[in-house]
């Protein structure tokens, strides 16, 4: 049996996505099949692996997670520090299910949606994926410019400089210089944790908060809309995206799967470690004085520690603020860059140089300096277009997950690696509570006056009635397992060994009448959801 496959027996799409893993801190050879028998080896070979998980995982706690998650603290203590626990399975559920479509298929999220959901559903997906990214990216330059100017460094100078950094970085035409970059910023994200220290946290609100869920002073329309927003940041679209693109440029394959999931589940332990940081410092640092309860935005966050912790807290959350927005950006950028390779079919690969892959870099490039040109626009509520991505995006992940689920259940992509019943049920329930969560908060939006208290009981009563009357029909109506490509059980070395054929060798997706009709209320609810958030962000502004 070969252990490496040639390309042309895949779905591999770039040439330079093929070969040894090089990796920021080891080489892994195209041809090793051996098995690693002591820890020493395993551990060698997770560092050499290990990288896109965490990067996707520490990126996801960018310039708006910092202003998000500093928001809950001052506004709301520790109370909401339960919703950081029910996310730690959101986030391993939904990553590990991309590991396995990249390493598996060889080809990007982007692509896979265009060949087996057709063109206006691809287009709806990468657009819906373009304009978060971008908006996304716009709220990293408004976290550059925010940290740096606490430091006194003028807003122009400040984009530039660091629209410089962020292209220099990645266009060196070398994975393993990118992912070094990449993890001098993780590395100096632990800055949250001598911060909170500065804080002088208590252990019992801090267990209490992850423990007893509730929100301090009542579930309102506004608090959902944080925990909306928390969501957003927390589990976002273009992880998916990313993760799936990243694992396939660092040349990773499904004999490394248990690797890969390592990564994912240690980025997902660190991102909720940073996030309950950042609640717990501004929880304590604020708790009793005038300010809980009248978050601005992250500026206003750094001169309130300097005024109420002192000046050395002010300077490590501008820092913080700084390193969490230059690594979302890259990563977001990089996202909607391999993106665009993908949809196109352009030369998309860290590993090529600027001459050899321009329409990747360019693409990269141009994102960039657009998003960093926005942020120079004078008097902008920057708190409050920060709070709104990060809810847009809660808004739209059900849309994403969706797609995630149906690829993930097609034989002909996954071939052994599709998911099993009790996944589907798990992504299922994480659906249905995103979609809920969007419709309360659209209801609140257009009926000031509901309860959001009993809405959000009856919905929670009706996401359950729905979820076991779905069982049911699952149940009544499913059918004995089908072949994939003739075959019903694989051996671990032909599960390792599986890739997806070439795109052109797949048989054509169907989708059933009912799948079809569940597509359009999806696109009916993101279309009624949006709007509702767009109303919501207005009254929020005149309010302001």
């Amino acid at each position: 049996m070969r252990s490496n496959l040639a390309i042309q027996d895949v779905a591999v799409l770039d040439s330079q996505h093929v070969g040894d893993i090089q990796g920021a801190l080891g080489t892994v050879r195209a041809d090793d099949c051996e098995t690693r028998r002591t820890w020493k080896t395993r551990i060698l070979t997770l560092l050499a692996i290990m990288g896109p998980g965490l990067i996707v995982m520490v990126g996801d706690n960018d310039a708006g997670g910092v202003s998000t998650y500093a928001q809950a603290g001052q506004n709301f203590g520790t109370s909401l520090l339960w919703v950081l626990l029910l996310l730690v399975p959101v986030l391993i559920v939904n990553q590990e299910m991309v590991v396995r479509l990249g390493l598996v298929t060889g080809v990007g999220h982007a692509r896979l949606i265009f060949e087996r959901f057709g063109k206006f559903w691809g287009a709806f997906s990468v657009g819906d994926l373009f304009v978060l990214n971008v908006l996304t990216i716009v709220t990293e330059f408004i976290g550059i410019r925010i940290a740096l100017a606490h430091f006194g460094v003028n807003p122009i100078l400040a984009v530039a400089l660091t629209s410089v950094v962020l292209i220099g970085m990645t266009v060196t035409g070398s994975f393993r210089r990118w992912e070094r970059f990449m993890y001098v910023m993780v590395i100096a994200n632990l800055l949250v944790i001598p911060l909170v220290f500065m804080a002088h946290p208590s252990v019992r609100p801090v267990v209490s908060g992850f423990l007893l869920p509730g929100v301090h002073g009542g579930l309102t329309a506004n608090a959902l809309l944080l925990i909306i927003g928390m969501v957003g940041t927390t589990v976002a679209p273009w992880q998916l995206f990313f993760q799936q693109s990243n694992v396939i440029d660092k040349r990773l394959t499904p004999r490394w799967m248990s690797y890969e999931r390592a990564d994912t589940i240690i980025g997902s332990v660190v991102v909720v470690i940073g996030a309950t940081a950042l609640i717990v410092t501004t929880a304590f640092a604020f708790g009793g004085t005038g300010l809980v309860g009248h978050f601005v935005n992250a500026g206003t966050v750094i001169t309130g520690l300097s005024q109420h912790v002192g000046a050395l807290a002010g300077d490590l959350f501008a820092i913080i603020l700084l390193n969490a927005s230059l690594i979302g950006a890259a990563a977001v950028t990089l996202s909607t860059s391999y993106a665009f390779g993908d949809v196109f079919g352009t030369k998309h690969s860290l590993h090529r140089s600027v001459k050899d892959g321009l329409s990747f870099y360019v693409i990269y490039g141009m994102i960039i300096l657009f998003s960093a040109s926005v942020v120079i626009i004078p008097h902008a509520p920057l708190g409050l277009i920060t709070t709104g991505v990060q809810a847009l995006a809660g808004i739209l992940l059900p849309s994403a997950t969706v797609f995630l689920l149906l690829l993930c259940n097609d034989k002909a992509v996954l071939g052994p690696w599709v998911n099993r019943p009790w996944l589907n049920v798990i992504g299922t329930v994480i659906v249905g509570v995103l979609v809920v969560l969007s419709l309360i908060l659209a209801a609140a939006t257009f009926f000031p006056d509901v309860n959001v208290r009993m809405l959000s009981l009856v919905s929670g009563g009706g996401l359950v009635a729905g979820l076991l009357a779905a069982g049911v029909v699952w149940l009544t109506r499913r059918s004995p397992k089908t072949p994939a490509f003739g075959k019903t059980s694989y051996s671990q070395e032909e599960r390792l060994s599986w890739r997806m054929p070439p795109l052109s060798q797949l048989p054509a997706a169907s989708w059933s009448a009912s799948q079809k009709v569940a597509m359009l209320v999806l696109r009916a609810y993101l279309v009624i959801a949006v709007v509702m958030l767009v109303m919501k962000i207005v009254q929020l502004s005149i309010g302001s």
